[in-house]
């Protein structure tokens, strides 16, 4: 952390969260000690797809659904 309180995110996270320089970012303190950072005005359609890892296979919405008819 510098002198201004400011901090370096890894290139991995900035990538994978397509961070670019000038984005805003939420950070929050859970009751546990544990701190969630977020980008702030980010919509669904800016960050679907990032948690997809290569050679993992995708899942239907419908298939997630423990209650099939």
């Amino acid at each position: 952390m510098t002198s201004k309180g400011q901090v370096t995110v890894p290139r991995e996270i900035r990538e994978r969260l397509g961070l670019r320089s000038g984005d805003k970012m939420i950070f929050t303190l859970l009751s546990d000690g544990t701190v969630v950072m977020r980008p702030k005005n980010r919509s669904v359609a800016d960050v679907a797809g990032l948690l997809q890892r290569p050679g993992q296979p995708t899942v239907a919405v419908e298939d997630m659904n423990p209650f099939k008819a």
